[in-house]
Formats: structure tokens, sequence, C-alpha cells
């Protein structure tokens, strides 16, 4: 399978060198595909379930239809989703809530996948400050995402972003191996080469909608994978391999109980 997320990958810590990466996946076809989230905003929420497909297909993921897909938390809830069409299964009852584990039941084509998810904590999103650099003549932006890590260590945080209504969403990982306790000091750098259709830079006037998530460690082991199977050559060549998912019996994809705030920011 190919192309599940595009992901802004973070090269340092804190002056962060930020590149889209297209991942492609072990040439294999016909394996289940699943992702699901949980957060603690009021839902529906929504499950996936695909089946890949191989490098030489088009990515037109086939959807799973007639699955048994079960949500269940630590405190005795639990629900079978509704389909909806597209693959797609919803909630209708179950609530997401810091601090519970989550697990995750999909029952399709005579097997059955499962996955677990703590949702951690809140950590306040307060605000994004803007910065730039100039490199040469070109003028690139940055905003730095305004939190305070709190002081026991193995928290972890996903960033989303998108520019103006384009669709294309931007992803990076933090963690607080370095700065635990402290005020963050990463940046997100922000998209800067229009040199093909649908790449973006941004300018002065783009708005950018940042979502700020407090993921679980097996999440963030997910995405910090998608940094080690990256390339640093030209065009962002990869070493075809699958992410370690958190979801057993071979399943691709992920499932995560997390936190959610929202700001955005106008370019200066």
């Amino acid at each position: 399978m190919k192309k599940i997320f595009l992901i802004i990958v973070a090269l340092t810590a804190a002056v962060s060198c930020e590149k889209e990466i297209d991942l492609e996946l072990e040439n294999e076809s016909g394996k289940i595909v699943i992702e699901g989230n949980i957060t603690d905003k009021a839902g529906p929420y929504i499950v996936k379930i695909t089946k890949s497909v191989s490098f030489t297909s088009a990515n037109d993921y086939p959807a799973v239809e007639s699955a048994q897909v079960t949500l269940s938390d630590d405190a005795g809830n639990s629900e079978v989703l509704q389909y909806i069409g597209g693959g797609n299964y919803r909630t209708s009852a179950i609530s997401g809530e810091p601090g519970r584990t989550y697990t995750l039941k999909v029952r399709a084509e005579g097997a059955e996948y499962v996955a677990q998810s703590k949702m951690p904590q809140p950590v306040a999103f307060e605000g994004l400050l803007q910065d730039s650099f100039v490199v040469a003549g070109e003028t690139s932006y940055t905003l730095l995402p305004v939190f305070t890590d709190p002081a026991v260590l193995g928290n972890r945080y996903l960033f989303i972003y998108t520019v103006n209504n384009n669709p294309k969403k931007f992803f990076s990982e933090f963690s607080d191996n370095v700065n635990n306790g402290l005020l963050n000091q990463r940046p997100l750098l922000l998209p800067n080469d229009d040199s093909d259709p649908g790449d973006i830079k941004v300018v002065p006037g783009d708005v950018i909608y940042v979502e700020m998530q407090c993921i679980d460690d097996k999440v963030y082991t997910f995405y910090s994978a998608l940094l080690q199977l990256s390339g640093s050559g030209p065009g962002g060549g990869v070493t075809p391999a699958n992410p370690p998912s958190n979801i057993s019996n071979g399943a691709l994809g992920y499932f995560s109980a997390h936190t959610s705030e929202k700001l955005s920011a106008v370019i200066q």
C-alpha cells in the first residue's frame, strides 16, 4: 500500500528542517487498513477500514463494507459502530475522556483485529508565535506552538496543520525527551515550495490552521517511524516498509485516543 499519510518530519529538535513525505509501504495488496480516532471532543468518531493496493495500482483503496466494529473503554462503555459508506464506521454514543483506555475490535473477512490506546491528559495550547528566516533571498515562515510540557517525562504530541482552504495536511510529531517540563521551543516550519503543481508556499496573508494532539506512546512510535523510513536524497526516497501499527494481527494503520485543541494564525 502507498501514501497512507503525508507527514512533515523534523530533522532537528530546535530549528526544524521539515519535509513532506509520501510514505510507500511494502508492495503488497489485500491487507486490512484501519484508521481510527477518538478524541476528548464531542463525537461522533469515525473508524475507516479499507484494503491495501500495490505500488502499481491507482490510489483507489477498496472499502471494507461488512466489518463488525466495536469501540469500548475501561469504564464499561461499549458500542457497535454503524456503517455509513466508503469504508467508514461511525459511533453514536461513546465519548472520549482523558485518562481512559479505549479498545477497538474489528472483525472482517474471517479475522479479528484489536488495538488499544490510552488518552493522555490534555496540555493547554496557549498560542502560536510567528517567526521567519531568509535563505538565498527566499523567506520561510515558522510558527511556534506555545505550550508548557508537564513535569512528568513521557508526553507525546502530534501537530497537524493546513494552509488556507487547501486540503493538504502537514504533520509533525514532538516528544519531551529534550525539553521535558519546559516551555516548548520547537517551531513548525511552514511549507515553502511551489515548484510543482499542488505544492504550497506560505506568504503573508495566508491562514494557518493548527491542531495539537496529545497522543500516547504507541501512536507516537508509529509517526516517528515515518522519519526513520524516509530518505534524505532528492525527491524524498523511502525504504519500503510497514511502520509499527498498534493494531494486532498484521493490520496496517493505527488507532489513536487523543486530546485535540485547534488554533489559527494569519501570516504577517
